[in-house]
């Protein structure tokens, strides 16, 4: 058996929906993906340098000649 050359973009799974709620769920679908598309693709804001808590770790400690030296950084 061949798989069919253009397959269907919504299957019925379980249930008998009407040709209404098949439109009104092709509707929905069409809406939300055309504002997808122009909506504008914005970068997320970054933290200003006052909040961002990474400046307040630790890096790794070094071990060897000196190191006691190191570790109040």
């Amino acid at each position: 058996m061949s798989a069919p050359k253009n397959p269907p973009h919504l299957v019925v799974v379980r249930g008998e929906p009407t040709a209404e709620e098949i439109a009104v769920l092709t509707a929905v679908l069409s809406a939300r993906a055309a504002a997808a598309r122009s909506a504008p693709a914005t970068e997320p804001a970054r933290p200003s340098g006052w909040r961002d808590r990474s400046r307040a770790l630790r890096g790794p400690l070094r071990p060897g000649p000196g190191a006691w030296r190191l570790s109040t950084r």
